[in-house]
């Protein structure tokens, strides 16, 4: 009898320990008396801050509004939880769009807020160009706000912000394997760079606008190695550069100029061409010109607007790739 007792005692025991193993990841809901699995996660509110979210841990209906966070959740294996999109050209995210059962959010500049509304998504994705609407969407869902980090770099940014989404579904462990690779490749790349300076700019609207590496193509100045001589470190080129004279980019004489396509990126009908605007008698009396080195991004709509995604960064190495190391060309 005694014998019984202390088992039972120790079942008890172990049942409650094990309880107690559990309650940091579960929230009760008393009125529905329903235990609910969340997970806390860092992103940022509408300011740009950082604020800790509670989101519902392995959410099943996803509102993406976001084509960084498309990628990673494709990466991940997560396609089918997707219940709506913003639209996008990328070729390689073409089957969302494609799919009658993922509904159309609006772009990645201004969603549809009765769409996503109706989709009744678990939680909402976003970059930097809808944050303003971050108060109203956080009225529909959990929203998590992603963005890049220049001083820590493009790479170390996705994988911070993959590992995040990744852990809303406890795939934490897909997140090394998605990866692998893109540090050695950023050093050969960074290799063949060193000691080269460039310009960095964005063509758009007919102009020339140089880049620095505080925003777009900060991969190139930062991870990629090349001395960006383009701008003034003091001046704020985040957004869309600061305009640049032809004069200037034979002033500076720079080892390469690299040039994204801002018109062709977002598909602006009737835009000159970038080609069309640099290849000036001025432009072709650089040494840059006349050495190749006037480099037109392969893949513009990448590099404007899908920086921070898993298949991006792999695309926008291959575009350095395809220039600075031989064989690749």
């Amino acid at each position: 009898m005694k014998k019984l007792t202390s088992m039972i005692l120790a079942a008890a025991l172990s049942l409650g320990i094990a309880a107690c193993g559990n309650s940091s990841t579960q929230k009760t809901d008393t009125k529905e008396n329903e235990t609910i699995e969340t997970v806390t996660v860092t992103t940022l509110n509408g300011a740009g801050e950082e604020t800790q979210l509670e989101v519902t841990f392995d959410p099943q209906r996803l509102a993406v509004l976001d084509m960084a966070a498309l990628d990673i959740l494709d990466s991940l294996g997560m396609g089918e939880r997707i219940a709506g999109a913003a639209s996008t050209s990328l070729d390689y995210l073409q089957g969302y769009m494609e799919n009658e059962a993922v509904s159309n959010l609006g772009t990645i500049k201004e969603a549809d807020l009765e769409a996503v509304m109706a989709c009744e998504p678990d939680v909402i994705f976003i970059g930097g160009r809808l944050s303003k609407s971050y108060d109203a969407l956080s009225e529909i869902a959990p929203v998590i706000y992603l963005a890049t980090d220049k001083e820590d770099g493009i790479t170390e940014s996705v994988r911070r912000n993959a590992m995040m989404i990744a852990s809303l579904f406890g795939k934490e462990d897909a997140v090394n394997g998605l990866m692998d690779g893109f540090a050695s490749r950023i050093e050969e790349i960074s290799a063949a760079a060193e000691g080269k300076s460039a310009i960095v700019g964005m063509c758009t609207s007919g102009g020339f606008n140089v880049l620095g590496n505080d925003g777009r193509c900060s991969i190139i100045g930062r991870e990629a190695g090349f001395e960006n001589i383009g701008v003034d470190a003091e001046m704020d080129t985040a957004t869309h550069g600061n305009e640049a004279s032809f004069e200037f980019v034979v002033e500076k004489a720079p080892d390469y100029v690299f040039v994204l396509d801002r018109d062709a990126a977002i598909g602006t009908d009737g835009a000159k061409l970038a080609q069309d605007i640099m290849e000036n008698e001025l432009i072709r009396g650089t040494a840059a010109y006349q050495n190749g080195n006037v480099v037109y991004l392969e893949h513009p709509a990448v590099w404007y607007t899908a920086e921070g995604g898993i298949r991006a960064l792999d695309i926008m190495l291959a575009d350095l790739e395809r220039v600075l190391i031989p064989g690749l060309r």
